[in-house]
């Protein structure tokens, strides 16, 4: 049966049920042919702030992957709605496949886990959030040095905040980006395998300066690019870049000590 008729003749739900008995290949093409939209979006969305030599194309090829395992996995008795639990699957899929080919140089990454370190050793012996001339006092550099290496690293902050954090029973993999969702709502949409996780990630986002928590609020959660973050906040794109990557590393360091307390 041509997947325009099988659209046509039964809902999607009524789709979705026979899919997850029957497996047929040509209402699976059906979904992927009506979400294709979705890959190309959540591509987008990753691409922004990533290196030149990261085609778009490519990322677009990868999320393909992530759709298809998002239709053969879903179940529809879960009340989720697809489309929530597809993007988690193709921005996994995405960033598996940017690990592999590990596109970040190596010099790059060392100094993000410097100042990743740096930040969670000096925020552990402070007890609050580290200030900018703080850190880079700590690293030995001057705060206007520490503003620049910030936008050289910007970079890989997106794949950083999409590092496992924790794996359920079921083999499901949750990132700190997948659990970011408003602190002052929690949206029943949201894929969590683990509340005391999310609990954590939601205790750690709070504790960020507010502009800096406001930032990863409205890229994870409300689908801003860093472009329109700017036009909310009334800085530059560029500015937007940096208090993001500075976010992503004072999340991550606070989650890392978080952890070091909790295991």
């Amino acid at each position: 049966m041509p997947e325009q008729s099988l659209l046509a003749n039964k809902t999607e739900e009524e789709l979705w049920q026979e899919y997850r008995k029957t497996k047929n290949p040509a209402i699976r093409e059906a979904f992927i042919k009506q979400y294709a939209p979705l890959v190309k979006y959540v591509a987008g969305k990753v691409a922004v702030g990533m290196p030149q030599n990261v085609e778009f194309d490519d990322l677009v090829g990868y999320g393909v992957f992530g759709l298809i395992d998002a239709i053969d996995k879903f179940d529809p008795e879960k009340n989720v709605k697809f489309k929530t639990y597809a993007v988690t699957r193709i921005r996994g899929a995405i960033f598996d496949e940017l690990r592999l080919i590990d596109f970040v140089p190596r010099s790059v990454r060392q100094k993000t886990r410097e100042i990743e370190t740096t930040i969670s050793s000096l925020e552990a012996q402070l007890g609050r959030t580290a200030k900018d001339h703080e850190i880079a006092g700590a690293l030995g550099m001057d705060e206007s040095e520490f503003i620049k290496t910030l936008q050289k690293i910007s970079g890989t902050s997106i794949i950083s905040l999409n590092d496992l954090w924790y794996s359920g029973d079921d083999n499901d993999k949750v990132s700190i980006g997948d659990s970011i969702e408003s602190p002052s709502s929690m949206n029943p949409d949201v894929i969590v395998v683990n509340e005391e996780i999310r609990r954590v990630i939601i205790e750690a986002i709070n504790e960020l300066p507010d502009k800096e928590k406001k930032i990863l609020v409205l890229y994870y959660y409300e689908d801003l690019t860093l472009k329109d973050i700017g036009r909310v906040l009334q800085v530059t794109e560029s500015r937007v870049s940096q208090l993001h990557t500075k976010a992503v590393l004072h999340l991550r360091s606070k989650l890392t000590n978080i952890r070091k307390g909790i295991i």
